[in-house]
């Protein structure tokens, strides 16, 4: 398990964004040789987004399943050397190398992995099979609702659950029963999916770990209305009679929203979920934990207190705060699993219930330096005030790039920043990484494009909005060089974060 109190650092970079043939980035060679970059550059955590199926937008936080892997992830290099695809036939105009085309990747992505699927049972190798069936019955517990309801929605032209036949919306026995007979192959096949996914992952976690690099995963808190978690058990959500939510997820009005945020996830019924001593959040977290050796779980504060909005409302200017499960929760989820490896996302409207929680498991925070000069010198997210039990960020998905953000700054900002960090312009994306790195913040992380110096055209995600550009950003490894490496591990090293060896000194 990582030690969250060693100093170390890492790199932000999910893994959809690496380089690689087939339209997106993906399990294969490109991951294992990022992995050995992150080592020449003395780096200890490769952090990722979620690896959870996209939904709408193209978002990995709006998941058809909590416990399911994204498809698009499985790389077909080792399902060619399995014998199980033949040479896939590109697109005539092939991919672009520098942006994921969703339109034209999903679709081609699944039609090779359907071929895999055929000549894995063509192939009908006895080895082959146990495993795969051995694995199945392991994963039984989420697995067979995710399979079947990936077979529902593929039989009903993708039509949300609750437009399906009424017999399967409520789950009736003999309607299940029939399905799961009527579509095995198809259910099958999802399952083959995930058990490629599964098996590709731990390799390359394993390569990972092996290198002295710990895998950082994400768990988005809520889950999407449209998915396995909630068609398989509505009772845990708050739906009416008709499965719509009555109230949904988002956050309140301010300053950069002014109607606030709708995001529209069905909330939890937490006192359901109390009955059961949080079970369900106990094997996701479970699952997540074989994926990854810390997570980081998106909108913490949620756990503590969440902002409910009724479903009526079109913006989140009607909402409320409500109490969450708080300490409970977590309580729960230690008595079955132990100590958990976890990282809060602590950010926006944190109120001392959300401090008291965090600290009470102490769970390490999160500091983003790009907001800290928009004041004075009492700013939170200024590294001269953070303490150790942190995670340190140049900024994150969610935020533009350094270099981005620099050119967007009011002048006020890029002139207290240019004082507090002596730099401008032209490096400040190095005076920002040193200045996490030299803080006394436990864990500093930097996405890739931060390393690389990269302006606001690279950056991956702009919240609140579903843009062309959206989770579609991708490097070249011409960018990297050996520059990049070099200095970031020579900023690592002396600043306690990598061997001291990177420093070469005489």
């Amino acid at each position: 398990m990582i030690d969250l109190q060693q100093r170390q650092a890492g790199v932000l970079l999910h893994v959809t964004s690496l380089p690689g043939p087939n339209g997106i980035g993906d399990f294969g060679p490109d991951a294992f040789r990022f992995v050995d970059w992150l080592a020449s550059a003395g780096q200890k955590i490769w952090q990722w987004l979620p690896t959870t199926p996209i939904g709408p937008g193209d978002s990995p936080y709006q998941s058809v399943s909590a416990f399911a892997g994204s498809p698009l992830m499985v790389a077909l290099e080792p399902l060619l050397m399995a014998g199980w695809l033949g040479k896939p036939e590109m697109p005539k105009d092939g991919f672009n190398a520098l942006r994921v085309d969703f339109a034209k990747v999903v679709p081609w992505r699944l039609i090779q992995l359907r071929a895999a699927f055929a000549g894995f049972v063509a192939k009908n190798n006895a080895g082959e099979q146990a495993a795969f069936s051995a694995w199945r019955s392991r994963e039984a517990s989420w697995l067979d609702d995710y399979a079947l309801f990936m077979a529902l929605e593929t039989e009903n032209a993708g039509k949300a659950w609750w437009h399906w036949p009424e017999a399967l919306c409520r789950r009736e026995t003999s309607a299940l029963a029939d399905a799961r007979t009527r579509l095995q192959d198809e259910i099958a096949f999802w399952a083959f999916v995930q058990w490629c996914f599964d098996t590709q992952l731990a390799a390359l976690k394993q390569y990972a770990n092996g290198k002295g690099i710990a895998i950082m995963g994400d768990l988005p808190i809520f889950i999407a209305h449209h998915s396995a978690d909630c068609w398989s058990r509505p009772d845990l959500y708050t739906l009416d009679e008709h499965f719509q939510p009555t109230v949904v997820a988002g956050c309140p009005p301010d300053a950069m929203a002014p109607t606030g945020q709708r995001w529209g996830n069905p909330l939890y019924r937490w006192d359901k979920m109390a009955e059961e001593d949080y079970a369900w959040w106990s094997a996701r977290l479970k699952r997540a934990l074989n994926q990854a050796d810390v997570f980081r779980i998106d909108h913490f504060r949620g756990f503590a207190g969440y902002y409910e909005i009724p479903a009526s409302c079109p913006t989140a200017e009607e909402g409320r705060w409500v109490p969450g499960p708080g300490k409970a929760l977590f309580e729960a989820i230690e008595r079955m699993l132990g100590r958990l490896p976890i990282v809060a996302e602590d950010l926006g409207l944190i109120t001392e219930d959300v401090i008291a929680l965090r600290d009470g498991f102490a769970f390490p925070g999160m500091k983003i330096l790009q907001f800290g000069f928009g004041t004075d010198g009492t700013d939170d997210f200024l590294p001269h005030n953070w303490s150790r039990n942190f995670v340190a960020y140049t900024g994150t998905h969610d935020n533009d790039t350094v270099r981005g953000w620099w050119d967007s700054a009011s002048e006020r900002e890029r002139v207290y920043a240019g004082s507090y960090l002596a730099t401008d312009a032209g490096d400040v994306h190095w005076a920002m990484i040193r200045a996490c790195c030299n803080s006394v913040a436990d864990i500093a992380v930097f996405p890739l494009q931060d390393v690389l110096g990269l302006d606001g055209a690279h950056r991956m995600n702009v919240p609140g909005t579903i843009g062309a550009h959206n989770w579609t950003w991708r490097f070249h490894w011409d960018w990297l060089g050996s520059e990049p490496a070099r200095v970031l591990g020579l900023i690592c090293a002396a600043s306690g974060r990598s061997p001291v060896a990177l420093l070469q000194l005489p």
